[in-house]
């Protein structure tokens, strides 16, 4: 059965034709705004400035705006300061027992969980709305902003935090009536934005001769490859065999069945990768705005396509692969859950040995999955910094376009299974059994 048909299938189940529709329109919404300037300030000028002086840090974090960081429209700060709360609260509860044991309440604590995130998200977009405010007042001596003030800083606050705000409400509408993550949607929404202008700047590039057809067939045929790799390894799974022991109620007969426990290859997924890029870079980023010859060597030696920074970030991202996955998958809490229902690893006892043998193969497959995860983020510094080759939507960029594609495509496949549509299944529509 050919794509077409499985996307017609979308549009003939009433419940999933809207929920499409609306995640659309919201991504609409949210492409709009990151076009609308914030007031008082001269964003053309401020872009350009920005993206000279700026250099990795804005570049990377401007990717996921979709560009409205480097044009500082009102979604100037993203969804990034949700990003860090999330994170924030995720190792707080590891840390504070009160939180963790309010993670573990069901949905009561999910949505207290939710609502100190919403908190957090507001305090630190106000923290860096507010730094940037002063940080554009005092940039070209005053040249980016039309009447430098407190009304300008706290306009800009109000402006920049609201815009984050809005974003953040925008993700949970799509993620409760619509389809797929709604945060992670909107990140997709901003980096494929920038699909037109790559495809403009490699024409570009072939018309001026700086790149021949020689290099795009095989640049596009590795494209094509390092997709396919990922998909791969993000479904990857190492399954440990559990067995549940008999039980007998009365008469009955419980439990005896046999199941396993899925170890994704990478179970971190693109944290690392984000915030290995954001510690590295962000010194550079900072020298690049002070005029000192040694900054500048230190500068110039964390920048993108450096040896050091390459070796740098690589550790970096084997360290948070590691330090991410203790804190989402606890062997320990596992391997009690386990005894506690029956369950066991076959020649492995109950208990601590068990939790010992979660961890052993967690670590060797995270180190599977850090390897993967260094060799797709330096390919694009590789290719552009060593042998002067464009490589478009790489490292970073890729893992989440492609990430995040396969999760929604999961949810548009459950709702079709659901509705007994083939959609993207290869075996056919799925028949209920006859009474």
């Amino acid at each position: 059965m050919s794509i077409i048909n499985s996307f017609q299938n979308i549009f003939k189940i009433a419940e999933l034709k809207s929920r499409v529709l609306f995640t659309l329109g919201l991504l609409a919404v949210y492409r709009i705004g990151a076009h609308i300037p914030t007031p008082g300030i001269n964003g053309e000028e401020l872009s350009k400035f920005l993206m000279e002086r700026g250099g990795a840090l804005m570049g990377f974090f401007d990717m996921f705006t979709g560009g409205a960081l480097s044009r500082v429209t009102i979604f100037a700060l993203g969804i990034m300061p949700y990003i860090s709360a999330s994170i924030i609260l995720q190792l707080l509860t590891v840390v504070i027992p009160a939180l963790g044991r309010l993670a573990k309440e069901g949905e009561r604590g999910r949505k207290k969980i939710t609502q100190y995130t919403r908190y957090g998200t507001v305090i630190i977009s106000a923290i860096q709305s507010f730094g940037i405010a002063a940080g554009i007042e005092g940039m070209g001596q005053g040249a980016f902003v039309q009447s430098p003030g407190w009304s300008f800083r706290l306009t800009t606050m109000i402006t920049l935090t609201s815009g984050t705000a809005f974003i953040m409400w925008l993700g949970e509408q799509i993620t409760e009536r619509g389809i797929g993550n709604g945060i992670s949607l909107i990140i997709f929404a901003g980096i494929v934005a920038r699909l037109p202008s790559a495809v403009i700047d490699t024409v570009r590039l072939l018309r001026i001769g700086e790149m021949s057809l020689l290099i795009l067939i095989p640049l596009m045929v590795m494209m094509i490859a390092v997709v396919g790799i990922i998909v791969f390894v993000e479904r990857g799974q190492r399954k440990i065999p559990v067995q549940y022991a008999k039980r007998v109620v009365g008469r009955k007969v419980y439990g005896g069945q046999s199941t396993h426990l899925p170890l994704k290859v990478n179970t971190a997924g693109v944290i690392p990768a984000i915030f290995a890029s954001s510690v590295i870079i962000f010194p550079a980023t900072i020298a690049g705005f002070i005029d000192i010859p040694w900054v500048k060597v230190i500068a110039d030696q964390l920048s993108p396509s450096s040896i050091l920074y390459t070796l740098i970030y690589v550790s970096m991202i084997f360290f948070f692969c590691y330090f991410y996955t203790a804190i989402i998958f606890n062997p320990v809490d596992m391997a009690d859950n386990l005894k506690k229902y029956g369950g066991f690893i076959p020649g492995i006892r109950p208990g601590h040995k068990t939790s010992e043998y979660i961890y052993r193969v967690l670590a060797r497959i995270t180190f599977g999955g850090a390897v993967y995860l260094s060799v797709i983020c330096i390919l694009p510094d590789i290719l552009s910094g060593y042998f002067n080759v464009p490589f478009y939507f790489g490292g970073t960029s890729l893992l989440i376009v492609v990430g995040v594609g396969l999760d929604t495509i999961s949810q548009i496949e459950s709702h079709l299974v659901t509705r007994s549509y083939e959609g993207f299944l290869k075996k056919g529509k799925v028949r209920g059994r006859r009474g």
